[in-house]
Parts: structure tokens; C-alpha cells; sequence
């Protein structure tokens, strides 16, 4: 796959420059270079070992989900996956303001995707069981997919809504019952590292719930691999978690001014002195 900023060489004189992503995200680490070394480190060590941790892992836990009901074991499995997916890649992350959270109510995680990996990211650093919506396309992925569907995870099919009626109300049902869920309302990766506008939509199974909303911001995430390379670059990352915001009496008529307040929440964390 042809990668959108093949990395900056060199200038006359034997200059390197970084990588355009690198010059103009707003998480860029200065001075940081991610030349042919990074390159070799990713291509031929990197993503070779995180497909074989996919693969592995994927084939371990398909018996297991025949008879996980609960979908525990395979959220057991996923996060395995995720923290040797983390361990491999060099990229230790920061936790803050969670310890401010509590965990034991079932919430709506609202987070910014920036990147592939930032599924690993949270699978990690959210210490409870929890489901994820994500989007049909990921089912077509061999292994990722199967643990997908086999555990319990909200599949949305944005070209035609009407697929993901049982998905939604199974999400729903979740929530009611203490099952916290991830979302990501953007609706897709950011291909500029920049936080797109939230779908107000994403925020109808909350309301639905009466649940309060946890914004999200996952740092560091698009410059560590950004959309159409696989060309992982290691750098510490961070999950910035803010203050819960309510949705008690709130109506599906508040939906566009509960997604701004949402998306405005997301973006005081993670924008640099903002």
C-alpha cells in the first residue's frame, strides 16, 4: 500500500527533514526524524510480529467464543491481543484523569480515531469490560473480524442504517444492564490528524440510556500511524479522560447541541494549549 507522506530524505547538503505529517500534526514531537531505520523497524519486524500476534491470538480464542456467553473471555482475549500489540511497538501511554471516573457505572466513552491502532490503545487503559462500536468494513478483515462479531461488538453499517437495528438495540440493552460502550463520532479516521465533526447521531444510544457521556482524547495516536502506511512510528502516547457529561432528561431534540458540547469536550483535550 502506497504510504500518503513517503518520509522526507534529505536536502542538499545531507539535511533531514521529518515527514509532513510530522511537521504539521499538532502532536508532532520536535526533533523527532522517523528515517530508513524507522522504516526497517516497522516493515520487517513491526507489522510482521503484529500480524502473527493477530493471527495467533484470533485462532486461540474462535473455540473459546463458541461457548463465551458473556462475551468476558473474548473481551480476555481482546485485550491480550492489544497489550502485545502495545508492547510491540514501543509506544508506552499515559493515562490521565481516569482515576477522576467511576468505572463501575456503565458510561458512554466517546473517543477521537485517528488511527488503527487506537483500539489496542483503549482495550488497554480502560480496565473493565466493555463493547465498541465500529463499522461493517472491519467484519471483512480476516481474524479482526470473526472477534468482532463472535464478541459481542456493535456493528454499524453506515450505508444502509436499517442492518444495524439489532446491533443498536443490543447495544442499548447493554447499557442498561451495566455494560459500558465505546464510540467514535467522527464516524471514520481522521486523514489529517485533525479532529473531524462529530455525527449526532453517535450520541442516540446515550440518550436513550440516560447514561452520562465520557470524552475521550487519544494523543498521539495518527503521528504514531496515520491513514494508508503501515509505517509505524514508536512515540509515547497519551489518553486524556474529561468530565462526564450528563444526558439525564435530555430528549433526541438535544442531539446536535449534546454532540457539540461532546466534541468541544474532546477537543479542549487534546489540542496543545487550547
Amino acid at each position: 500500500m502506497q504510504e500518503v507522506n513517503p518520509s522526507a530524505e534529505s536536502m542538499e547538503g545531507g539535511e533531514t527533514l521529518p515527514e509532513a505529517s510530522e511537521r504539521t500534526t499538532p502532536h508532532a514531537i520536535p526533533g523527532a526524524h522517523y528515517g530508513w531505520l524507522s522504516r526497517v523497524r516497522s516493515y520487517l519486524f513491526i507489522d510482521p510480529l503484529i500480524w502473527l500476534i493477530t493471527l495467533v491470538l484470533g485462532i486461540l480464542a474462535l473455540p473459546g467464543g463458541m461457548f463465551d456467553r458473556t462475551g468476558r473471555r473474548l473481551h480476555w482475549f481482546s485485550f491480550a491481543w492489544s497489550w502485545l500489540i502495545m508492547k510491540s511497538i514501543f509506544s508506552p501511554t499515559k493515562v490521565i484523569g481516569l482515576d477522576k471516573i467511576d468505572t463501575s457505572k456503565a458510561h458512554v466513552y466517546a473517543a477521537n480515531h485517528a488511527s488503527a491502532l487506537d483500539i489496542p490503545v483503549l482495550f488497554v487503559n480502560l480496565p473493565f469490560q466493555f463493547r465498541i462500536a465500529f463499522k461493517k468494513e472491519l467484519l471483512s478483515y480476516p481474524v479482526v473480524g470473526w472477534q468482532l462479531k463472535r464478541s459481542g461488538q456493535i456493528c454499524l453499517d453506515q450505508q444502509n442504517p436499517a442492518n444495524s437495528i439489532g446491533a443498536i438495540r443490543s447495544a442499548l440493552k447493554g447499557l442498561k444492564a451495566g455494560m459500558p460502550l465505546v464510540i467514535f463520532p467522527e464516524g471514520g479516521r481522521t486523514d489529517d490528524g485533525e479532529i473531524k465533526p462529530f455525527l449526532p447521531g453517535a450520541f442516540f444510544l446515550a440518550i436513550k440510556a440516560q447514561v452520562d457521556i465520557v470524552p475521550v482524547a487519544l494523543v498521539g495516536t495518527y503521528e504514531l500511524l496515520p491513514m494508508d502506511t503501515y509505517h509505524i512510528k514508536c512515540r509515547p502516547l497519551e489518553m486524556r479522560v474529561g468530565q462526564p457529561i450528563p444526558t439525564a432528561g435530555l430528549t433526541m431534540q438535544d442531539l446536535e447541541s449534546l454532540s457539540a458540547r461532546v466534541q468541544k469536550a474532546v477537543e479542549d483535550l487534546y489540542y496543545p494549549n487550547k
